[in-house]
Order: structure tokens, then C-alpha cells, then sequence
């Protein structure tokens, strides 16, 4: 009888294969999980420290309802996806099957717009703090910054923009270049990402907090109007943007499953 360790069939040795080639793109696809966590924290954080009165009336917007918009941009630019930019990106294409955008471009256009998701955020949050200073309120804990929390939209509309491209992406790609026998597994790996990227924001933020902190001022300061929040959406579209550029290295290598284009 033939020892099972030492005897694999083609389709075993085919389906380690696949999986390999998974590993890259899995782990380049953890800066973005970093990004999609912020918008659950620290954006709903800036929100309370900002003015939230809307209308003649006072009306207070609740920090967490800001989230609304990303939503709202996501279920808006769905269609816009599907009509509009797919048949043009199907007519700029030299090749006349597929979408016109195959998965792992339409997961690296997210990766893209969620750098610019952390560039507008730090820009806001920058100028959040400028009014701060210039109106004597960094020594006031919990003051609010008499800035409108609808500077926040742009940030949040632009996250939604970017899962429509990388959320979706991911779950089709890990779904679709999963082996045959593995396809349950692919959502599995698609919410690893979400998960570990989750896991890896709060060790990047308690190891920021010490340094900053040695340094002499913590970028998480309770009082949010000496924190430097800006300075933390800089560094994560840093590294996202250096995330992005090995994501398409390993793209443009990567060999799919079935007969489709790389990027």
C-alpha cells in the first residue's frame, strides 16, 4: 500500500499550488483592513469633537450616524459601477471577454482610494486642530471645535467608494481562485482579512501610543485637540501606498485559476 505522506495526485499538488499563490495577495490586503477599521473609530472619535448642529433648529447629528454616508456612497456607486464604468473599462479593454476589470485591479482601485480616504482625513483633522490652537481650546478637554462635522462626509463617502471596489474584490477573488474543493473556504479567508487587519490597528496604535508618549506627546490623547490623529492617517496612507505598490508586484504575477487577465 503506497504511503499517503509520500504520494500526492496532480490535483493535490495543483490545489497547494492555488493556495500559494493566495498568500501574497491575502497578506498585501491587510494595510486596507487597517484603513477600513478607522472609520469605526476614530472618525466617529473627530466626530464628537466638531460641531454637529444642523439646521435653524440645533438639530445634533450623532457622531456614530456619520457612518450613514458610507453606506449611502457604497449602495449609490454600485450602479454607477455596474452601468457605467464596467462597459467603458469593457470597450478600453483589448480583450473581449471578462468585465474589462478584472478582480485584482478593481481590489487595488480600492486599495487607491483608500489612501486618499487617510490623505483627506489627515487634511481635516489638520485643520481641525489648527482652529484648536487658534481659538485657545488644546487645554480644554472634551471642547468642541466650532467646525462643522459635514467636513467629515468627503472621508466617509470616499471609504464607501473604495469597498465597493476592494470589499467586493475580495470576496469574488478568494471565492473564485479558492480550489474546487476549498470554495467554502473562501469567505473564511476573505474575513480573515477584515479580522487580523482589525487585530493589527490596535497593536499599531499601542505601539504608536508608546513611542509618542516617549516622545513627549501621545498621538491618542484623551483630549482629542492635543492628539495628533493627522499625524496617524499620514502614516497609515504611508504604508498603505507601500502596500499597494508590493500588492502590484504580486499582482501582475499572479497566475489565476481560470483563463482571465491579470493587472
Amino acid at each position: 500500500m503506497p504511503n499517503r505522506w509520500r504520494v500526492c495526485t496532480v490535483t493535490q499538488v495543483e490545489e497547494v499550488k492555488l493556495l500559494l499563490r493566495l498568500v501574497p495577495i491575502w497578506t498585501c490586503c491587510l494595510l486596507y483592513a487597517v484603513v477600513f477599521a478607522q472609520p469605526l473609530t476614530f472618525f466617529t472619535k473627530q466626530g464628537t469633537m466638531m460641531d454637529r448642529r444642523v439646521g435653524s433648529r440645533g438639530f445634533e447629528i450623532p457622531p456614530a450616524a456619520m457612518q450613514t454616508f458610507t453606506s449611502i456612497s457604497s449602495v449609490s456607486f454600485v450602479p454607477i459601477y455596474d452601468l457605467v464604468i464596467v462597459p467603458i473599462a469593457r470597450k478600453l479593454s483589448s480583450k473581449d471577454s471578462g468585465k474589462g476589470i478584472t478582480m485584482l485591479q478593481r481590489i487595488g482601485i480600492g486599495i487607491s482610494l483608500s489612501i486618499l480616504t487617510m490623505v483627506v482625513a489627515a487634511l481635516v483633522e489638520s485643520k481641525r486642530l489648527e482652529i484648536a490652537r487658534e481659538l485657545g481650546l488644546i487645554d480644554v478637554p472634551g471642547a468642541v471645535v466650532p467646525m462643522s462635522c459635514l467636513w467629515l462626509i468627503p472621508q466617509y463617502m470616499l471609504f464607501g467608494v473604495s469597498e465597493v471596489f476592494t470589499i467586493v474584490g475580495l470576496q469574488e477573488f478568494f471565492y473564485d481562485q479558492m480550489p474546487d474543493a476549498l470554495r467554502s473556504l473562501g469567505a473564511a479567508l476573505y474575513l480573515s482579512v477584515i479580522g487580523i487587519g482589525s487585530l493589527l490597528s490596535s497593536i499599531l496604535i499601542s505601539l504608536i501610543e508608546r513611542a509618542s508618549i516617549a516622545g513627549g506627546e501621545s498621538w491618542f490623547s484623551d483630549n482629542l485637540n492635543r492628539a495628533h490623529l493627522d499625524y496617524f492617517y499620514w502614516l497609515l496612507a504611508l504604508l498603505t501606498t507601500f502596500s499597494l505598490c508590493l500588492f502590484v508586484f504580486f499582482a501582475n504575477h499572479h497566475i489565476y485559476k481560470r483563463v482571465n487577465p491579470s493587472i
